[in-house]
């Protein structure tokens, strides 16, 4: 396999289409919880300093994550 085989265009642009709908699914998941939940997640982190708000939403952001990066891995 040759560099030029490796480095494809193809792949470059496969990986950027992944990388943005990767992107827009997560801002579209963090958009639908902000939206269920009563009150304003930034809001009662930041403001209130609510820690343990910040860790369950901290898991979320990474469990959606593995779950976008599984499903554009297969």
């Amino acid at each position: 396999m040759t560099l030029n085989e490796l480095i494809s265009m193809k792949y470059i642009v496969a990986s950027l289409v992944y990388s943005i709908i990767g992107i827009i699914v997560l801002f579209l998941a963090f958009w639908i919880i902000e939206k269920i939940t009563p009150e304003n997640i930034w809001k009662e982190i930041l403001e209130k300093q609510n820690m343990a708000l910040a860790v369950v939403f901290a898991a979320f952001i990474i469990a959606i994550a593995l779950i976008i990066s599984s499903a554009i891995h297969s």
